[in-house]
């Protein structure tokens, strides 16, 4: 899912020279993925023997876009431009933990 272009979304509550002329409310998104057994054994594999989990690190990348894109696409249908003060949390969730979930939330604004 490919974010929408026209919305700016930072992690600041303002940006120097661009007033925020109407608030228009906290938005939020979640994106849940789930890894496989592969990943799984890999990881497992490199905890092991030490290393990065370019498999995780790439469903986590793509949970982060879609969470975002759907930010995006839901302060858009408010009617704003932007959306300020965004912050981002991973989670593990599920049975054994085996989903990974990111959240998002900001405020939507006009600037």
């Amino acid at each position: 899912m490919a974010r929408e272009p026209d919305i700016l979304i930072v992690t600041t509550d303002f940006l120097e020279g661009r007033p925020v002329r109407q608030h228009l409310g906290m938005v939020s998104a979640q994106a849940i993925l789930g890894a496989n057994v592969v990943l799984d054994l890999m990881a497992a594999i490199r905890d092991f023997f030490g290393g990065r989990s370019k498999g995780y690190e790439r469903v986590l990348a793509r949970a982060r876009e879609d969470a975002l894109a759907a930010l995006a696409k839901e302060a858009k249908a408010l009617g704003a431009n932007a959306v300020l003060g965004v912050d981002l949390d991973y989670h593990a969730i599920g049975p054994n933990g085996q989903m990974l979930m990111v959240a998002v939330n900001g405020s939507a604004v006009v600037l």
